[in-house]
């Protein structure tokens, strides 16, 4: 057919679908005007808008073997057109997806004007475009997942007997940061003994929350859970051992609501009559409690496990059943993910061998075993615990893959280093009693804080002074300007220790000792007044009175000069303080140079 034609076909489609409307319309307003006069008749008008509701304008027989007419695929069109409609409601649609959705549309209408076909086939093709029209409006919709819900970590499991009653109090917790909404939780139940545990004494047990905030945190989430308690009576012929509860839960997140329910899955552990079997197995397993494997403890080596380290872990773990063993038992470490690059994601620890399983073909009961393998840390890791989960699965007599779940966290630490200038002494030669300027920088150079830093000073010739740097941050650089006084002359090579201490986020003190060196001499002024004047015209030290004036003249040349040294050494230790602080500015504008280019590279 001509595209002509097509137009002309579907012109005269849309134009049934209007008059139809506008019929319906007129006949509603004539009827609303006429039969409220007509005794009688209310009962009719509300079943004839019923009618209307349900159907439109009329009761369409949708399964018939008659050919269809003009009136019918008029009817198709309009429900076709109304479906297409609400998707754009119920989901947000854009243009773009109503632009693909009025091509399936129009495809449609164009199919069922020119396709000769029975009343059957005619509603059965309007289905299948419906569900088309379905999927392309829900590939444009971001599908929420649910990894963000899980089940507390104060869940603890239950044990019920048979026939008794128990409350199941599901914690649920919002990891995402996005609130959800309008959630609607159900458990999943079942007649068959094997599947659920309790007795379907209700035909519902649905509960409702209208909202969870998103949390930053676990512990926010912790604290903002939702509980939900349900109560539940153990059938008589319930099986011993562990039955898996599993909730529905649907939600909306960010406007959308979830295509389908997160699953949330619980045990309970329950405890049958004699000779009611146990949960996975035949029925004819003797009595005894159902095996689990729990983790008892684990040690790495060496005890204290670095950055970049290549450590061995040692994980204990115990066979609780008192009188049935485990065999073929299958475990699989797996660590945190704690980093990714545009392509690939990255494991906190990650095994030397390459394999993250350990298998072990049997653990006798009561008994103890340990799991051994070696893992290397990443170099990047920040100074923390990191977990590390332990999946377990294994056989116990006739039961089957059973499967438990342990998690243990590694305690990880960072190096901590960092380095010195080199001191500025000035002046290097100092007088019993006066002072000399120590100055340097302390750079903290490892990936971890360090925590209350300080620098003592102590010599046998100078009084003991210190500084306070305070916290390094990572790359920070600290700066120390100290003056020590002499307090006794020099009795070895002049040699200071500068004592440099930090504390760890532990609040462990490590020391490091450096040296400086500064000479302390005696006094100028005594060696200039050894001796004394005598009374009268006696020489004072040998000297007669002519010499005492050139004696004096000396004494006034050597304080003149004194003072000048003085001076002189005062204006150096001013000089050099501005020299070192233009010298730490300088440092400081290129480490923030070097920072800013180390930003740029990894973007």
């Amino acid at each position: 057919m001509k595209r002509r034609e097509w137009n002309v076909k579907k012109r005269s489609a849309c134009k049934r679908v209007m008059s139809r409307f506008l019929i319906g319309v007129l006949s509603a307003l004539a009827i609303g005007t006429m039969l409220p006069a007509i005794p009688g008749t209310a009962g009719a008008v509300a079943c004839a808008e019923e009618q209307e509701s349900w159907s439109g304008n009329s009761v369409i027989n949708r399964n018939s073997d008659r050919m269809i007419n003009d009136d019918d695929r008029a009817d198709a069109d309009e429900d076709m057109l109304h479906y297409m409609k609400s998707l754009e409601v119920r989901y947000r649609l854009d243009e773009k997806v109503m632009e693909n959705l009025h091509k399936v549309f129009d495809s449609a209408v164009y199919y069922i004007a020119n396709t000769e076909m029975s009343v059957t086939e005619l509603w059965a093709y309007v289905s299948q475009v419906k569900g088309n029209m379905e999927s392309t409006a829900v590939a444009a919709v971001t599908m929420t997942t649910s990894e963000f819900l899980q089940v507390g970590d104060n869940w603890e499991t239950p044990t019920v007997s048979y026939g008794q009653q128990v409350s199941i109090v599901l914690p649920v917790i919002n990891f995402g940061t996005e609130e959800l909404n309008d959630l609607i939780i159900e458990p999943k139940t079942s007649t068959v003994v094997t599947e659920w545990p309790f007795e379907p004494d209700m035909t519902s047990y649905l509960q409702t929350e209208p909202f969870i905030p998103g949390n930053q945190t676990k512990e926010a989430a912790m604290a903002n859970r939702r509980e939900f308690t349900f109560l539940f009576t153990a059938r008589g012929d319930v099986m011993s051992g562990y039955y898996p509860l599993t909730f529905n839960v649907w939600y909306t997140k960010a406007g959308i609501r979830s295509e389908k329910p997160a699953e949330l899955t619980v045990y309970v552990r329950t405890i049958g009559k004699p000779g009611s079997g146990y949960i996975g197995g035949n029925g004819q397993e003797t009595e005894g409690s159902k095996p689990r494997i729990v983790v008892t403890g684990f040690e790495t080596n060496p005890a204290k496990v670095f950055a970049g380290d290549t450590f061995t872990l040692t994980i204990h773990v115990q066979n609780t059943a008192k009188d049935m063993a485990v065999t073929n038992v299958l475990f699989d470490m797996q660590a945190a993910q704690e980093g990714e690059d545009k392509t690939n994601t990255y494991s906190a620890f990650l095994p030397t061998s390459g394999a993250s399983s350990v298998y072990m073909d049997r653990i006798g009961a009561n008994t103890s075993a340990d799991i051994v393998i070696e893992m290397t840390a990443k170099a990047d890791l920040a100074q923390k615990p990191y977990v590390l989960d332990v999946n377990m699965k294994y056989d116990a007599g006739t039961v089957f893959d059973l499967t438990d779940k342990a998690s243990v966290s590694i305690p990880i630490s960072q190096e901590s280093r960092f380095d010195t200038s080199i001191p500025e002494v000035v002046p290097a030669d100092i007088a019993v009693g006066s002072q000399s300027n120590v100055m340097c920088s302390i750079y903290n150079t490892g990936k971890t804080t360090l925590y209350n830093v300080q620098v003592k000073f102590h010599a046998d010739s100078v009084d003991e002074a210190s500084a306070f740097v305070g916290n390094l941050q990572s790359g920070a650089t600290g700066n120390v300007d100290v003056m020590l006084t002499g307090i006794a002359p020099t009795m070895d090579d002049g040699t200071v220790i500068m004592e440099i201490s930090y504390e760890d986020d532990a609040g462990n003190v490590t020391s490091t000792e450096k040296t400086i060196t500064l000479l302390v001499t005696e006094a100028v002024y005594d060696d200039m007044m050894n001796g004394g004047m005598m009374d009268g015209d006696m020489m004072i030290d040998g000297m007669t009175p002519e010499d005492q004036g050139g004696s004096k003249k000396g004494k006034i040349i050597g304080i003149v000069v004194a003072v000048i040294v003085a001076a002189g050494i005062i204006i150096a230790v001013i000089l050099l303080r501005i020299r070192k602080k233009k010298k730490a500015a300088a440092l400081l504008a290129s480490e923030l140079s070097d920072l800013e280019a180390e930003l740029e590279n990894e973007k």
